[in-house]
């Protein structure tokens, strides 16, 4: 090969450019970050500007918007504009990236909704489906279910411990790092944990599966990425998304997760027996009841 060749990143060209911009954002040089920048705040404009119209709204050189689409995996402008008109075509409109002050209320509130809407599609379709299905099955079958996460993870593990009639078998969340341990060490063959974190790195939640599966548990994990977390269990859950350490970047980690809890709990909920469903069914009844003051049902009833 002429070594003079410039090399590319290799990048899917079936993937949308905007999300692999917003992924990417981090890793460009600071002058080709501003012509990323203004691709996500108006990429409308830049598929109908030319390279010096859109080198002059960035602030930059020509050559560095030609570098900057090298940098994302394009043969060059043109190549960079008609995979943008593709994006474009599907709808993937700016993402959290161009949040700034100067933002009213209702353009703060579209931007957000497009993108927690945009990056749930993103983990969406990046989600093993084959290895959710496995998660379903283990929970099906669990006598006990922990779920284990700290901050925005403990979140998603409250979350999942509220979902717990749905499972049908005693569910609990520990966000505390000494329950979580003492909940670890007694768990046994038969129980799964089920541990949470979306960077995949946090040391307590990977002891805690470690803990968890030397007492016999079954231990699936939740992760934004293939990571430690995910390595040290029988299952892994990858739910990739877009997430960034922005100051103002929404949490969309979380909401895939909450996502990806509603998915598991109505998976087991749906394998369950006919009595179940005839339980489940009375409880929903009675708490609306319940919310309209009336008064509770027959204990009976409950039966």
């Amino acid at each position: 090969m002429d070594m003079t060749e410039k090399i590319r990143p290799k990048i899917d060209p079936a993937r949308n450019i905007l999300e692999v911009i917003t992924t990417l954002l981090d890793k460009l040089r600071r002058s080709d970050r501003k012509a990323a920048e203004l691709v996500l705040a108006d990429p409308r404009f830049v598929l109908d500007a030319t390279l010096a119209t859109t080198a002059r709204r960035a602030g930059v050189s020509e050559p560095t918007v030609i570098r900057f689409c090298e940098a994302i995996g394009c043969a060059g402008f043109q190549d960079f504009k008609l995979r943008l008109a593709q994006s474009i075509a599907l709808g993937m409109p700016a993402t959290h990236s161009v949040l700034s002050a100067e933002d009213s209320t209702s353009t703060l509130a579209d931007k957000i909704f497009d993108y927690t809407m945009n990056t749930l599609n993103w983990a969406r379709r990046q989600l093993n489906k084959e290895i959710l299905g496995r998660a379903i099955e283990i929970l099906e079958k669990a006598t006990r279910i922990d779920f284990f996460g700290f901050g925005a993870s403990g979140i998603i593990a409250l979350d999942a411990q509220q979902k717990f009639p749905l499972f049908g078998v005693p569910c609990l969340a520990h966000t505390d790092s000494h329950q979580q341990f003492i909940a670890a060490a007694m768990m046994r063959p038969g129980d799964v944990a089920v541990a949470i974190s979306n960077t995949g790195n946090t040391v307590a939640i990977i002891d805690i599966a470690k803990v968890a599966r030397k007492n016999g548990a079954t231990v699936i994990g939740i992760s934004g990425s293939d990571s430690p977390l995910i390595r040290n269990c029988d299952v892994g859950l990858i739910v990739e998304t877009l997430e960034n350490t922005d100051i103002y970047t929404p949490t969309i980690s979380r909401i895939a997760g909450l996502v990806i809890i509603d998915i598991l709990a109505t998976g087991v909920a749906l394998r369950r027996d006919a009595a179940h469903d005839a339980k489940l069914s009375r409880m929903k009844r009675q708490l609306a009841a319940m919310r309209t003051g009336q008064r509770f049902l027959d204990i009976e009833d409950l039966d």
